[in-house]
């Protein structure tokens, strides 16, 4: 699951249409909810960050090869407390639903846990699957590349932020 930053607010707005809407939760003012939401999503990306940019410099530091980059940010993310990449979901299922039952905006909550899980769990992979598709578009632009070397790394790097610019996803 991979989760941009560019769409953190439209997450957080169909979080909140999509509870509220079903009588789920009840707010006493949306907008400090949206942000409540959306102060979970950030912090989520930002030490997803901090753990690949932790990640990089290790392999750096240990001249190790970018191919290696999974295995040290599953070590970094093990370090650091962080979930590892197949935990990312219930992970941040489980902050929303800490946020939801602990925010002082949040004035009810009436539906159970499982009944959240599974809205959340649907809007979150609604807005997270691009990743795998964006992965595949910038791989097949760069195929020429063999995977692992340094020109790969940097030319990947530069194609997807070009598609993220392009989808709006930074």
């Amino acid at each position: 699951m991979k989760l941009y930053s560019g769409k953190v607010p439209l997450i957080a707005e169909e979080l909140l249409q999509t509870l509220t809407a079903d009588g789920d939760i009840e707010v006493d003012n949306a907008a400090e909810v949206r942000l409540d939401f959306e102060s979970v999503l950030k912090e989520f990306v930002r030490r997803e960050r901090e753990v690949t940019d932790e990640a990089k410099n290790r392999m750096e530091r240990a001249g190790l090869s970018y191919s290696m980059l999974g295995k040290v940010k599953s070590q970094v993310a093990k370090d650091t407390g962080f979930p590892e990449p197949d935990e990312h979901l219930p992970y941040l299922v489980n902050q929303l639903l800490t946020m939801l039952f602990h925010s002082n905006n949040v004035a009810e909550v009436f539906a159970e846990d499982a009944d959240l899980r599974k809205k959340i769990v649907k809007v979150l992979r609604t807005h997270t699957a691009s990743g795998n598709e964006l992965d595949r578009e910038v791989r097949s632009k760069i195929k020429n590349l063999e995977e692992g070397t340094a020109a790969f790394e940097i030319e990947y790097e530069r194609v997807m932020a070009q598609l993220k610019s392009r989808k709006g996803l930074q």
